[in-house]
């Protein structure tokens, strides 16, 4: 999303809300004149990020927007069900078939061989996509 330019809206909300954590008493005036300072100067929306963290809710609009959230990869879902096949669906069927096979005594051989198999080739079908 990139790190937006503060609007004059958003810059008045970040300074009202500024204001209530001194209503609050989160901030003395002293804390409230540096960061205002800092909010009116400020060209992006990045730069409110530091004057924000150690507070509470209320937050800024700016902030609240998204625009200055981390930028962590997200794996969509078809992803993580592919990296979750790959990683960790097949051992765990595995397990689970070898406790279906002493727990049933046999009687559910097909479930416990049949089981990892469709597992196996889901994961090796996801793969080739």
């Amino acid at each position: 999303m990139g790190d937006m330019r503060l609007s004059d809206d958003e810059r008045q909300d970040a300074l009202d809300v500024l204001e209530e954590h001194v209503r609050s008493g989160r901030l003395d005036i002293d804390e409230y004149g540096t960061r205002s300072a800092k909010v009116t100067a400020a060209k992006r929306v990045s730069e409110l990020v530091p004057l924000f963290d150690d507070l509470p809710s209320p937050r800024p609009s700016a902030l609240l927007n998204g625009a200055t959230a981390p930028q962590v990869p997200v794996m969509s879902g078809d992803s993580a069900l592919v990296t979750f096949l790959q990683r960790g669906a097949v051992p765990i069927a595995i397990v689970l078939a070898i406790v279906v096979l002493i727990l049933s005594r046999g009687r559910l051989l097909i479930v416990s061989v049949a089981l990892p198999l469709v597992i196996a080739m889901l994961a090796g079908a996801r793969r080739r996509r």
